[in-house]
């Protein structure tokens, strides 16, 4: 299954309204920006567009760009992931990891009283990449493990490159 299928699966399960897709390339990939009502709720590998972009998806779509041109370090997106109540905290602390910087799946899970097994499950299940930057979460040692793009952990390395996190 492509990471794009379970992601679109994942968000269409979701209560609400109904979801509008918004394309955009970047240097990562094809990428494509899922809202509804109002908030971003995925930000899927591959995709496509869905009904007509409201301005939640045009001001997402301009962010990533932004980002993409080295213009923007953080978004200020409204974000609705669905998830638990564990995994939802998670994402808002990950936000929180500044551009260029790195933190231990160790630390999150010390820092929100979870395990670090856990931590790195819902960074797996993290329906937001990039703007919800699972990317700058890694070992204790370093070390670079899974990636929900096609590409996986060759892609988290590009990441934190193009950010200046790893420099290698």
């Amino acid at each position: 299954m492509l990471p794009a299928d379970d992601h679109a699966r994942r968000t269409e399960r979701g209560a609400g309204g109904a979801l509008k897709r918004l394309p955009v390339d970047g240097p990562f990939g094809f990428m494509t920006l899922v809202e509804r009502d109002g908030a971003i709720v995925a930000l899927e590998w591959g995709g496509r567009a869905e009904g007509r972009p409201d301005a939640v998806l045009v001001e997402a779509k301009r962010q990533l760009e932004q980002y993409f041109a080295k213009k923007r370090t953080a978004f200020d997106l409204p974000l609705a992931p669905d998830g638990s109540a564990d995994e939802r905290r998670l994402w808002q602390r990950m936000t929180k990891i500044p551009y260029g910087q790195t933190a231990t799946y160790g630390d999150l899970a010390r820092e929100l009283g979870q395990v670090a097994r856990e931590v790195g499950q819902a960074c797996g299940r993290n329906p937001i990449p990039i703007i919800v930057p699972c990317h700058r979460v890694v070992g204790s040692d370093g070390a670079l493990t899974g990636y929900s793009a096609p590409g996986g952990i060759e892609v988290k390395r590009r990441l934190l490159q193009f950010e200046g996190a790893l420099l290698l």
